[in-house]
């Protein structure tokens, strides 16, 4: 880059403004490699031109607040080549966020490497390191994961590990990681065992994950959930980077059929990847810098006794930048994971901004309930990775503590948004969908459980564009929720399964909305009665309530668009 060395000041504008595109593309961070030309061939620069370019490099970053950290440097035929990491800046309370989602079969070491990554303490080979992780009294007892945890790595502008447990009880501060940080590595450890793959669909869709690290155990091989967990994450278009545990305790040629068997997986014609073995730092910058094509799936192997190669996994996870990049402007958007009673507090839900900017105080719409309403709430504090922040901005996971709320009514799948949407609660959807897995046929009047964000409720299929549906079929399908009416939107991915049936799709078409303004008064509880002489019919579009109407001297509520009114049975 000639240029760099000593730009004209439209030159330098011009350059100025390439790097603050570059770094917005990039939510925040960008590599740039001095010494290589357009075409991509690495020349190499004398000492005091590589000097000169630095300095050009340095005042650039100066001018939009950003660092600059060597990656690395190597001797081509006309002299350095040096790779820059150019990082902005961030608020005091501010990080960047990345989300991994950590999966692969059971016992293949995913709750260990965790523990070791972010307490910094290596592993005794007897579930050591582990430990620290299990929130349940039956996971310690049987070392398996049955619920989704969260654990953070952070990340400074220099690229080092700011993890320090505590000497005491060895539990980390997150607070204290999120102030030095100015990048967090969110983990989502999910479940390995079959019986938990419900747990583990949820957080694939409902904690959207940016990136997907499969653990393989180089002792066991690719055996049990190994394809499901990927097939998951290929069906979700999100990256997958590969994890080998276990090096230091298996035989070598066993190490290498696992290798071969793992490359024939990932180049085959379901994942079509191309798989690249990390042996050295070179690589890392390679494969982090073009990681986010998604053809490209590293492959590491990993000791967490002895510590092998886990160097090179953190540069890694260092480099990944967030895939999608948010917009302040649009109208704010938040679904909700989980929900908590905290004493003192009051109702506190956690879960991810989709969209927009939330700040404290503002009045958001809390819904659908069980009639499709959306009701009006205030967010009375905002926390991040446990520190009490003054916004939230799409992209970010956080939890919100609400003002005159019961926790009863808030549901996993609901979803907070800006008034300006004028949400509406959908019954139907019409979805593309490929079946993955069937053992018969799909007919209409099946019913399975569909994942879609946070959302988890059994839908009914009423029609479909083909007769019947097998493993590997395409159609487009209408379905209906069973239970209650959910926020969607068109473009959404969802995941369909029951037992061993899997399906993958795209919603297309939004049918039926229930059509309400936000309502003020709380949710009527929708009981049912038995249907004696002179009750009330059920609509049938099934929004309406349940037999009965509402009790004498009461409002109806606003979903009934069509008036109910009692069957008078004519004498025969």
């Amino acid at each position: 880059q000639l240029v760099m060395v000593s730009p004209t000041s439209e030159q330098y504008d011009s350059l100025l403004r390439q790097m603050s595109e570059r770094i917005d593309e990039g939510c925040g961070e960008t590599i740039y490699v001095i010494g290589q030309g357009s075409d991509g061939t690495e020349y190499g620069l004398s000492e005091a031109d590589m000097e000169a370019s630095y300095a050009t490099l340095k005042s650039m970053a100066e001018q939009i607040e950003a660092d600059v950290i060597l990656l690395r440097e190597h001797q081509e035929a006309g002299g350095k080549v040096r790779d820059y990491l150019v990082r902005k800046r961030v608020g005091d309370n501010d990080f960047l966020e990345v989300r991994v989602a950590v999966v692969g079969n059971v016992d293949a070491g995913k709750s260990t490497l965790l523990g070791v990554l972010t307490h910094g303490e290596l592993d005794n080979g007897r579930g050591f390191a582990r430990q620290k992780l299990f929130r349940h009294k039956h996971e310690i007892e049987s070392g398996r994961t049955s619920s989704v945890g969260n654990d953070i790595l952070g990340f400074d502008s220099e690229g080092n590990v700011v993890n320090k447990p505590d000497s005491h009880g060895g539990s980390l501060e997150w607070t204290k990681i999120c102030e030095k940080s100015t990048k967090v590595i969110t983990f989502i450890d999910l479940a390995g065992h079959e019986k938990y793959l419900k747990t583990t669909v949820f957080g694939m869709t409902g904690h959207l994950p940016d990136f997907c690290m499969l653990m393989v155990g180089s002792n066991a091989g690719i055996v049990g959930m190994t394809k499901e967990h990927l097939g998951l994450a290929l069906a979700l278009n999100v990256p997958v980077f590969v994890v080998v545990t276990k090096i230091d305790m298996c035989p070598a040629n066993i190490l290498q059929e696992t290798l071969k068997l793992l490359q024939r997986l990932l180049k085959s014609p379901g994942c079509r990847k191309i798989p690249v073995l990390v042996q050295s730092k070179d690589d890392v910058i390679v494969t982090a810098s073009n990681f986010s094509s998604e053809r490209m799936c590293p492959i590491f192997q990993i000791s967490n006794v002895t510590g092998e190669n886990l160097d090179l996994l953190k540069m890694f996870l260092n480099l990944l930048s967030p895939r999608t990049s948010y917009r302040e402007e649009e109208p704010a958007e938040f679904q909700i994971d989980d929900t908590y009673s905290v004493p003192g507090v009051g109702t506190v839900v956690s879960g991810t901004t989709l969209r927009g900017l939330i700040k404290l105080n503002d009045t958001l719409l809390l819904g659908p309930d069980p009639l499709g309403n959306f009701l009006p709430i205030a967010v009375k504090s905002i926390h991040r990775k446990r520190m009490p922040v003054k916004e939230v901005r799409g992209g970010q996971t956080a939890s919100f503590a609400l003002k005159k709320i019961k926790r009863s009514s808030i549901r996993k799948g609901m979803v907070m948004v800006s008034p300006r949407l004028n949400p509406q609660a959908s019954w139907e959807f019409e979805a593309e969908i490929l079946v993955l897995h069937h053992p018969t046929t799909i007919s209409p009047r099946y019913q399975a459980m569909v994942h879609c964000g946070s959302i988890r409720q059994t839908a009914t299929i009423l029609s479909m564009d083909k007769d019947c549906l097998r493993t590997g079929d395409k159609a487009t399908v209408h379905f209906r929720f069973i239970k209650t009416p959910e926020y969607l939107h068109i473009d959404q991915r969802l995941v369909f399964r029951e037992g061993r049936t899997k399906a993958v799709g795209t919603i297309t078409k939004l049918l039926q909305t229930t059509n309400n303004s936000p309502m003020n008064s709380k949710p009527q509880q929708i009981k049912m009665q038995s249907t004696k002489k002179g009750a009330v019919t059920k609509r049938e579009d099934g929004a309406g309530t349940a037999a009965g109407g509402p009790p004498a001297g009461e409002e109806a509520p606003s979903t009934a668009a069509v008036p109910l009114t009692p069957t008078v049975l004519q004498p025969l």
